[in-house]
């Protein structure tokens, strides 16, 4: 069967995740160390024991993430003999870029540790705290067309794009807080429900424009190759496998719309995949795939147990 490996992004973290995959596996807590050695911070000791407000830090929280997602698919390789190129193509949700790349060999899991952990700390200088808001817009008929027309509706005042089209009934706005203020307004007169969101930064929208210049900056110093199986990139929705290109879309990124609703409609259609493994924390993107693809199936992986009996079903 067809398969794409999807990994997770932000708001997947939890105290305790990772940890069972350590205490099962040698490749796992490889995994951790490697990563704590590039940081040169205990990352995993925070995963285990917090506090909670340190591990959701983003300059934390992206690398954690990552690191899980990589505890994942390298025990799946090592321990039960399942490897990337079985893969038809692989596929993260925003931050989840670098773990789908570095799973596919394109990143070393060290630089894409020090990238995240960069990014994170790059999108919090650019906004100061309080000047940005997020908020997702949720409702069965809330669709990009109407985030956009809300989005416009705050633009007249300030900075205000849809930055994650996640599935029919969750679409993200993020820009300056007055404009976000006046979209969700708007919103709520067409239908939807706002729920703002507990985030440090407006991540990808124009006010995002020096911390994409910090990842171009970093990018640039950074050894990309064509990964094992065909990212589907969030800009484009489409698959890219020239490392140059890659490099440029990740800068995108940062500013720049999470397309995750045609990225899976692309995958389940034109790229032929009725079946969505999920590696890393928690099952966010699984409950999305359901809703976008209901066809396809979608499975998280994130125990033991899980990766054995994914294993075993294929």
């Amino acid at each position: 069967m067809t398969l794409a490996f999807v990994f997770p992004g932000q708001g997947s973290q939890s105290l305790g995740m990772g940890g069972d995959l350590a205490t099962a596996f040698a490749s796992a807590r490889e995994v951790f160390q490697e990563v704590d050695d590039a940081l040169g911070q205990g990352l995993f000791r925070i995963m285990q024991e917090g506090p909670e407000d340190v591990l959701t830090l983003t300059e934390n929280a992206q690398p954690a993430l990552m690191a899980v997602s990589l505890a994942v698919t390298r025990t799946l390789e090592r321990e039960f003999g399942v490897p990337i190129e079985r893969a038809a193509f692989v596929a993260g949700h925003s931050l989840g870029e670098y773990s789908a790349l570095a799973a596919a060999g394109a990143l070393t899991l060290s630089d894409a540790a020090r990238l995240l952990k960069l990014r994170g700390q790059a999108m919090q200088r650019a906004v100061p705290v309080g000047e940005g808001a997020m908020a997702s817009l949720i409702g069965k008929n809330t669709d990009v067309a109407l985030a956009e027309a809300a989005a416009a509706a705050g633009a007249e005042i300030g900075v205000c794009v849809v930055a994650n089209d996640n599935n029919m009934g969750n679409v993200v706005i993020s820009g300056g807080k007055a404009a976000v203020d006046r979209a969700i307004n708007m919103a709520e007169s067409l239908g939807a429900r706002a729920i703002r969101l507990n985030v440090s930064a407006p991540f990808h929208c124009p006010l995002m424009q020096n911390a994409a210049d910090e990842m171009a900056a970093a990018l640039s110093q950074t050894t990309l190759i064509a990964p094992k199986a065909p990212l589907v990139a969030n800009v484009t929705a489409r698959p890219v496998h020239d490392p140059e290109l890659i490099r440029q879309q990740l800068i995108e990124q940062v500013t720049g719309r999470v397309r995750w609703r045609e990225t899976m409609d692309w995958m389940a259609g034109e790229g032929g995949v009725p079946r969505f493994v999920e590696a890393g924390s928690g099952k966010v993107l699984s409950g999305m795939i359901k809703r976008a693809v209901p066809d396809a199936t979608a499975t998280p992986l994130n125990t033991p147990a899980d990766l054995e009996a994914f294993a075993k079903s294929i």
